[in-house]
Parts: C-alpha cells; structure tokens; sequence
C-alpha cells in the first residue's frame, strides 16, 4: 500500500507542474514564435519528468520510484513527429543523473531510453490508424506500464524476484490507474485548447469579415457619391447641353425667318452678313451633335481606325493655320516645336490624331485668358512602358485644374466644375473622346495641372 499511496503523492505533484507549466505555456512561450514555443513545450515535459523524479520515493538509497513515464504519456498525444517523442524521453533519462551517478541512475537512463524510442514508434503508429481516442489511450498506456515493469525488471538494481512478488502487484495497477486518470485531464486540456484555438480562428475571422464589411461600405459609399455626382453632371449636362443646343438652332430659325419676312427690303450686303451668321451657328451645332455621336460610337466600339503612315514634320500645318486665328483675336503666343531626332514617320490614323490634337489645343485656347499655347512634339521612354513613344504635348498659361478633378474631367458630360461650363461653354465630352480615342489608337493621355498654374496634357503614341 506504501507504493499506491507514493504514486498517488508523486500524481499530486504532477498535475501541479502541469497547471505551473500550462500557466508558463500560456504567458511566456505561447507568444513567441513557433520554433522556440516548440522546444519550451519540449523542455517543459522533460522538465515534468525531473520533478516527479525530485518529488518521487526513494525506496532504498539512490532507488526512486515515481511517475516520471507519464509525461512520455502526453508527448505521445501531443506531438506528431516520433523523433520528438524519443528526445522526451531521452531527456527525461538523463535528468534521472542529476540525482547522482548510480547504478539505479543508469537504470533509470536505459529503462526511459527505451520507452522514449517505443513511445516514437507508438506515436507513429497510432496516427496511422483510425481509432478514438479512449482506444488508442487504453493501448499506449497499457504498451508503456508493461514495458516499464519488464524493463525495472530487467535492467533495475532491485532483484526481479522481489520486485515482481513485492512491488510490481501495487505499482503496475496505481500506474494505469493514475496516467489513466492524467490521460482524461490531457484529453480535457486539449479540447480546451482545440476551443481556444477555434475560437482565435473564428475571431480572427470575424474580424477580416468586419473589416472587409469596412471597406466595402467605403466603395459603396465612394460608389454612391460617384453616382450622385454623375447623377449631377448629367443634369447640368442636360442643361448646358439644351442651352447649346438651342442657341444656334435659334439663330439660324429667327435669321431666316427674318430674311423670309424681309427679303424685299433687306440689302445684298445684310443678306450676305445673315447669311454668315447662318452658316457659324449650323457649323457650331453640327459639332455639338459630332462630338456627341463620335462619343456614341467609342462607347459602342463601332468606331474605325484607319492606320497609315503620317509624317510627323507635316503635324504642324494640321493645326497650325486652324488655331493661328484664334491666337491672334486672344492676343495669345502661339508656338509649335517639333524635336530633331524623331522618326520620318509614325503609324496612326491621320483623321483621329488630327481629332485629338484640336480638342486638346481648343481646350487650351478656351481656358487661357493671357499667356501662350504650346504644341510640343518629342520622342520620350517611359520606365513602366516597354518601346518609345512619340509624346503630343499641349501646354497652356491658363486656369489650370485642382489635383482632384484630374480624373473627373476625363469623364463624359464632366468639365471640373458647374461654373467652368457657364462661363466657357462646352459639352464636357472633348476630353473623353480624346481619351477614348488615344486608347484606339494604342496610347495614352496625361494630364498635369494645378489650379491657376496652367495645363499640360500629353498624348503618348507608340513609336512601333
């Protein structure tokens, strides 16, 4: 009775280590990474194994029994590589010499030893086969207690007679009984902890949804604005686009009107200044409804391209005598510079290059009260580009735009602000068809701008 009453002793002691240990676990080595949190639960077992052995009953001198295997126990369930499983216990024989260097010391060393390398093979097996956990407890306990008794036997300092007929009846029933009792506490720990853990993943979870809930309340927020904003674009849009609209086509049905109503006694010269009058305000809304129907086909991709070669020395006449005019009515400096060292030729559509360029040069001249309008043209590298591309550069000294309206201005039936639009004028859509059609034609548009500095938008066309 003095062996069950000393197990049961040595059993208290442990499971206090073990809740010392889960505390140590749970507060120090838990947060650390996974390299050191490994070895610390390593050494905690080893460390287990130690205490049972200082608390054990020493039967006779330097003779120890105690529950030093039941640590080997939870390493088997706990660990998924075998070789671990063998450190324990080789680490747990040789604290056994930390007692002293004894025959029973060696002993000890051997017999855990042992039972670290069956405890390996053990643990490989049993994640091999398919069983509850109740059965594959029943067997590893049962394997390791046996062993454990055959190997005290063996290779012990106390005769195996006395052993077997004295000790081994008291010992061999408390030991299944108490690692029994020890491999329902673990199971309950790993369950605690397999919740903890789910729960983390859970939370965790929880939170990458809230934050994606977040984010995506942000877009649709942003979404939202975008489209109340477009919402009044349009409407302004409507507004400005029936005011431009209608004025032409007022002046050209009260001109004729009035030349039918007086033709009689109008004079050749009025006739021909009416005439006149006619003919501007049908050229200004014919481009109004161009501009609207050039946009309607990019939308729709019916738009054609019709590539061939354009000589790049030839670009200035295009727009050069178109804007001339306009330069000299606004008392503006009007310059065209064309860089040496570009090719002969680019391969493009004439028709919609020389469309890009008198929107960006109208817009310049409209938005520019004093200054100058430039029209650069030079070969550039982009470094997030592969090729050369030929760069159309439009400058101005004019109002400039704020940083936050260099995208919406590229938009359909969007200038950067309201007032823009009624003092200019515009249908807002020179921009994005500009855009659209830089695209057709495998380029790009940039824009840089501040606002009362003046613009710059350049046009970038592949060279190949």
């Amino acid at each position: 009775m003095e062996f069950s009453k000393m197990f049961i002793q040595n059993m208290a002691v442990l499971v206090t280590f073990a809740y010392i240990a889960n505390l140590i676990y749970k507060y120090a080595i838990y947060r650390t990474s996974g390299v050191v949190k490994y070895i610390g639960s390593v050494l905690l077992l080893i460390a287990g194994g130690w205490s049972a052995t200082f608390f054990g009953f020493e039967l006779r001198e330097g003779i120890i029994f105690d529950m030093r295997i039941v640590p080997l126990l939870i390493a088997i369930f706990v660990y998924q590589r075998p070789p671990v499983v063998f450190v324990v216990g080789l680490g747990i024989g040789l604290t056994r010499f930390a007692f002293g260097f004894t025959d029973a010391a060696l002993a000890g060393f051997i017999n855990l030893t042992i039972l670290g390398l069956v405890g390996a093979l053990l643990n490989s097996w049993l994640r091999g086969v398919n069983w509850s956990f109740l059965r594959q407890a029943a067997v590893a306990l049962g394997v390791m207690n046996v062993l454990n008794c055959v190997n005290i036997a063996i290779f012990g300092v106390i005769p195996a007679d006395e052993y077997l007929l004295h000790i081994l009846p008291y010992t061999l029933p408390t030991s299944l009984l108490l690692c029994s009792f020890f491999a329902f506490i673990l199971r309950d720990f790993q369950k605690d902890q397999h919740r903890a853990v789910e729960l983390g993943k859970l939370n965790r979870l929880l939170r990458q949804q809230t934050e994606e809930l977040e984010k995506n309340k942000a877009v649709l927020e942003d979404r939202a604005k975008q489209l109340q904003l477009a919402s009044q674009y349009k409407s302004e849009f409507l507004a400005n686009m029936s005011h431009e609209l209608r004025t032409p086509l007022n002046s050209i049905i009260n001109l004729a009107q009035f030349i039918s109503d007086s033709a009689d006694d109008t004079s050749s010269e009025e006739m021909h200044r009416y005439g006149q009058l006619i003919f501007h305000s049908g050229e200004d809304l014919l481009k109004i409804i161009n501009d609207i129907l050039d946009l309607s086909k990019v939308e729709a991709g019916k738009l054609e391209v019709v590539t061939e070669d354009i000589s790049l020395v030839e670009i200035p006449t295009w727009v050069g005598p178109y804007f001339e005019l306009t330069a000299e009515r606004k008392q503006l400096t009007f310059d065209i510079r064309v860089e040496e060292d570009l090719p002969d030729t680019i391969c493009s559509d004439p028709q919609r290059l020389q469309q890009i360029l008198r929107n960006l040069l109208a817009n310049a001249f409209k938005f520019t009260e004093t200054g100058k309008v430039e029209l650069n043209i030079y070969k550039a590298e982009e470094p997030q580009l592969k090729g050369e591309w030929v760069v159309f550069a439009v400058s101005d000294t004019g109002i400039g735009i704020a940083a936050e309206k260099h995208f919406t201005i590229f938009e359909a039936f969007q200038q950067a602000d309201s007032t823009v639009s009624k003092k200019y004028g515009g249908t807002g859509l020179g921009l994005s068809i500009s855009r659209d059609l830089a695209r057709l034609l495998g380029g790009f548009i940039r824009v840089e701008s501040a606002e009362g500095k003046g613009s710059t938008f350049e046009l970038f066309l592949p060279l190949s």
